[in-house]
């Protein structure tokens, strides 16, 4: 299975290949659960309590009161909190007179929800985590306010240039739904993908594998080393998607996925999602699967991975500053795109998934929507980005700011990626337009059950597309497309 000529595998191509070397008996583990993260609407506005607009100027082009309190939320997860409080000092330096109220959490939905329904949200949250709040119900029920103003400010560091000048590439567009105005600032610039160790793929005398063939043979290799191929994030295996996203892209073009998120008929029944499920299959079917991995939490599958138990693991780029503590000093961490299928892909090697992530709102019934807008609109400066990118390891969605920094190995093979990948880089929008069909349905329903083997790949399929249809006919969210 060393490559992907037919001749070598008796006049089969790859997809045949895998659906016969997949059809291998399951084992029972028990299934996992997972807290669902939506959000439901309702709430009675506060709109009398709101403080007066201050007076704009250069310094203030948003017009924000300098006296309005500021409560601000964040979520204490892979980027921890540091870079937030040392942009909320530079808030408070801007408004001394204003108290800020800067709490951390990581119960999102548990703690706000109960607020928006009560119509008293804060006026700036990082809605991140597996509580997540359902971005695409908060827009459909118009909880969230329109950032335009934001975007059309004059930049923190450039007054002749807008905030939405200043950001990377598909930012504005990731916060937008069918084309209408901005409502989620993505702060932080994600290369989501396959993430290895180069020394651990040293001890292999390897390199990351470009095609699945190589890639099996590598994980063949490991496990005869008593080391696995793959582990994920198990009891919350929408972290699957990271890498087979951007494969099922690679392999069938982006309007495979682009008919997921809209949750075409039939979408999910496309060749090439069927070739990229059983792929993914093929791995648990040889054993290349850390044992264990489908009872593992993120930090522990990711705990595993930086202890060399396993070579390879879907994740995003923010996993370098969540597994920190636990990732040895020559860990040489890096990140790449899926390998190749075969040569019949419709996209090059290369092809990665990349876009904006940890994403930001301000409330619609916010008593400060300024406030929260002007705290983005500093976050969004070089200074603050630089300090982002040096603290947590990571790019933000501002265009810049890594000038003169030394890179990491993960954060330098996330710009190479990038780079190498050109206009091939792929932006799913499941994840944030359907957070519960996403997380919950497609996730944990669908694929953390294929991967721990209870159940096979064409049951998977039917699965998510009895999930899909099922969201496509409820007429209680709303529906969106690409434009």
């Amino acid at each position: 299975m060393g490559t992907t000529s037919a001749q070598n595998n008796g006049g089969l191509g790859r997809r045949d290949v895998i659906k016969r070397s997949a059809a291998v008996g399951l084992v029972g583990i028990p299934a996992v659960g997972f807290l669902s993260a939506c959000a439901s609407g309702g709430g009675n506005g506060n709109d009398d309590a709101k403080p007066d607009k201050g007076k704009t100027s250069a310094k203030n082009p948003l017009g924000v009161n300098a006296t309005a309190p500021l409560d601000y939320v964040i979520f204490d997860g892979g980027f921890g909190t540091e870079y937030a409080k040392d942009a909320n000092a530079l808030y408070n330096k801007a408004f001394p007179k204003a108290k800020v109220t800067l709490t951390a959490t990581q119960k999102i939905q548990t703690q706000l929800q109960p607020r928006f329904n009560g119509g008293t949200p804060p006026d700036l949250i990082d809605n991140s985590g597996a509580e997540q709040m359902d971005m695409g119900v908060l827009v459909g029920q118009k909880q969230l306010a329109d950032l335009t103003p934001l975007m059309d400010a004059p930049s923190y560091d450039d007054p002749s240039k807008k905030v939405r000048d200043t950001l990377r590439p598909g930012v504005l567009e990731m916060g937008q739904f069918n084309g209408k105005p901005m409502y989620v600032m993505n702060y932080a610039y994600t290369v989501y993908g396959v993430w290895y160790s180069q020394t651990a793929l040293d001890r292999f005398d390897a390199q990351y594998p470009e095609t699945w063939d190589d890639m099996l043979a590598l994980c063949a290799k490991a496990k005869k080393k008593g080391v696995a191929g793959w582990t994920y994030a198990g009891k919350y295996p929408y972290y699957i998607p990271f890498s087979l996203f951007p494969f099922i892209g690679k392999i069938g073009g982006r309007e495979v996925l682009d008919a997921i998120d809209n949750l075409e008929p039939n979408c999910w029944k496309a060749p090439a999602v069927k070739a990229a499920f059983d792929a993914y299959y093929e791995l648990y079917a040889k054993g290349y699967i850390l044992k264990g991995t489908p009872g593992l939490d993120h930090i522990q599958s990711q705990t595993a991975w930086t202890q060399y138990k396993a070579l390879f693991i879907p994740d995003g780029s923010w996993v370098e500053n969540e597994a920190a503590k636990t990732t040895p000093k020559d860990f040489q961490m890096k990140v790449a795109a899926p390998s190749s299928l075969d040569a019949s892909d419709k996209m090059p090697f290369g092809t990665i998934w990349a876009a904006g992530g940890e994403p930001y709102i301000v409330p619609a019934k916010a008593k400060n929507p300024l406030g929260g807008m002007e705290q983005l609109r500093i976050m969004l400066s070089e200074a603050s980005s630089r300090n982002f990118t040096q603290k947590v390891k990571s790019l933000s969605s501002f265009n810049g700011g890594t000038d003169g920094l030394t890179l990491t190995s993960a954060l330098q093979s996330g710009v190479d990626a990038l780079k190498k990948a050109g206009s091939n880089v792929l932006n799913p929008r499941l994840q944030d337009w359907y957070v519960d069909l996403e997380k919950q349905k497609i996730g944990v329903g669908a694929l953390g059950e294929m991967m721990a083997g209870r159940m096979t790949p064409a049951e998977c399929v039917k699965k998510c597309q009895e999930f899909s249809d099922a969201a496509a006919k409820d007429s209680s969210i709303t529906h969106y497309k690409h434009q």
